[in-house]
């Protein structure tokens, strides 16, 4: 029985993965899944480079601003609310695309990733909590080694519901289940330097659109920590709004958190030998053309 087919996009902050991905979404009568771990959010638009209506061409989007910043969202929620997702796409008859820039997430789908069953620790988690990401990541390190190797280290949340899991089953580790899609695996190849100017082009346009009065709105809501975790971007523009740091500063930290956070989602993606590295329309476009006509 051959399994449904999924299309997936990814890439780099930046990179151009939802423009590329609605084109091929209107090209081939698709939809698009959002596999984005800051776009989830109700509350972040600017600085998540969320896609707007107008954007969408009216191509249908799914899991984006599900939750509220004050809710928990692993990515195993994620995994089983995009697989319902993927599934109500397929039975519309349109062709399912899973875009973003979050490793995890997409992982967790197109391996169907099976999550230890260990219930939340919340005095755990409060003590945790009070850790800088750095100090999380070397106790995960000591507990669970080859988990250290698959997560996310500046990533405080995960981090913690690691060490949460491993201390209570030392040998947990995520195991792959049985293949849910016939998945084709599209990568955005940018040089480096293009990458950097392409976020430094965008960086300049959210600030034109009003990220730092969609940091000023977090403010009234969340305490510096809270919003720290978010991103450093976000994080850079409190301190600037709080008068800690200088507007020059600001701009320079964020931007060079941002191009770290491209690099560390690019040596996640560069593990998967699955991915088919693309850099025009024309390339996917013939690709997923050749996937979605093979049996």
């Amino acid at each position: 029985m051959n399994l449904p087919k999924l299309i997936v996009i990814l890439g780099p902050t930046a990179s151009g993965k939802t423009s590329l991905a609605i084109k091929l979404a209107k090209k081939f009568n698709g939809e698009i899944v959002s596999a984005d771990s800051r776009q989830i959010y109700k509350e972040l638009g600017v600085g998540s480079s969320k896609v707007t209506s107008k954007e969408t061409q009216g191509i249908k989007h799914y899991l984006i601003d599900i939750i509220s910043l004050k809710e928990d969202f692993s990515a195993q929620q994620f995994k089983k609310s995009a697989i319902k997702a993927i599934r109500e796409i397929i039975k519309k008859g349109k062709v399912p695309f899973l875009v973003g820039g979050t490793g995890f997430y997409i992982q967790a789908v197109v391996d169907n990733l099976i999550f230890p069953k260990i219930e939340p620790n919340n005095d755990l988690r409060k003590n945790l909590a009070t850790y800088p990401s750095f100090l999380l990541f070397k106790i995960l390190q000591i507990l669970n080694p080859q988990r250290a190797k698959q997560i996310d280290q500046n990533n405080k949340r995960r981090l913690i519901r690691a060490i949460e899991i491993s201390q209570i089953n030392p040998q947990a580790k995520l195991k792959k289940g049985k293949s849910l899609f016939q998945t084709l695996i599209l990568g955005i190849s940018q040089n480096r330097k293009d990458l950097n100017d392409l976020i430094e082009k965008r960086f300049n346009i959210w600030l034109k659109q009003g990220f730092l009065d969609e940091v000023k709105s977090l403010m009234e809501n969340y305490k510096e920590k809270e919003i720290k975790e978010i991103g450093l971007h976000y994080y850079w523009a409190y301190l600037y709004l709080m008068g800690f740091v200088d507007y020059e500063t600001f701009v320079n930290k964020s931007l060079i958190s941002l191009k770290n956070y491209a690099k560390r989602q690019l040596t996640w993606f560069k593990r998967d030998q699955r991915i088919i590295w693309i850099n025009s329309y024309s390339q996917a476009q013939r690709l997923v053309k050749k996937f979605l006509e093979t049996n």
